[in-house]
């Protein structure tokens, strides 16, 4: 019985709301229908008719109170008070422009004793003839590697620069000091860091003077 009864209940429940959905669905349509044949009787009404709802709907419509209007401070001519502008006068000024002149740029000195071979006869136990021999034949690796360092300097190659003054130091300071031992060696150590176009010039000079010097040594 208990069964049949809540059975009951839920079937009422269930019939309401179905009917409930289609009230709501109702409404809706007609509301639909009310708005569509409104937008349909404007649409076919003349202009003038359309202009007096609008302008209706309009005046419906709260306006906007007035902001208060502020009042701004009047000066009177009287209370300004003017100060008179002083004149001025142009002063021409003339400025002696002055060249600074061009730093001069450092260069080595250069300045090196004689060359000395006397380290072969006392470390290599050579004779005197053996040592100018040698001697003769750095002057010749000399002669062959300057214009090589010319055509680097010409070129601006401080890195193959590097290298040919690297390989005659080597056999110049084996021979002996002062001279064109020790030129080579400052020009090779310039050269790890160094990339002045004008400083390398002058060593290349400097070492020209020290090869004459030093065939004219050993003559």
């Amino acid at each position: 019985m208990g069964f049949i009864m809540l059975g009951t209940i839920l079937l009422s429940i269930f019939v309401l709301a179905i009917v409930w959905v289609i009230y709501v669905e109702y409404k809706n349509a007609q509301k639909y229908k009310k708005e569509r044949d409104e937008k349909r009787q404007l649409r076919n009404a003349p202009p003038s008719e359309i202009k007096v709802k609008v302008s209706l709907k309009e005046k419906e419509r709260p306006k906007p109170e007035p902001k208060p209007i502020e009042e701004k401070a009047v000066i009177s001519p009287e209370k300004v008070e003017t100060k008179p502008v002083p004149e001025i006068i142009p002063v021409e000024v003339e400025v002696e422009e002055k060249a600074e002149p061009a730093a001069a740029k450092e260069l080595p000195p250069c300045n090196y004793p004689p060359f000395d071979h006397s380290r072969m006869i006392e470390t290599l136990g050579l004779s005197e003839e053996d040592a100018k021999e040698f001697v003769g034949e750095l002057i010749s690796q000399i002669e062959t590697q300057l214009p090589l360092m010319k055509e680097a300097m010409r070129k601006a190659d401080f890195h193959q620069l590097e290298k040919l003054t690297h390989s005659i130091k080597g056999s110049a300071t084996n021979l002996g000091t002062g001279g064109v031992s020790d030129l080579l060696v400052d020009f090779n150590t310039y050269l790890k860091e160094g990339t002045e176009r004008e400083i390398a010039e002058h060593y290349i000079s400097a070492l020209e003077t020290y090869m004459e010097k030093l065939k004219t040594q050993y003559a």
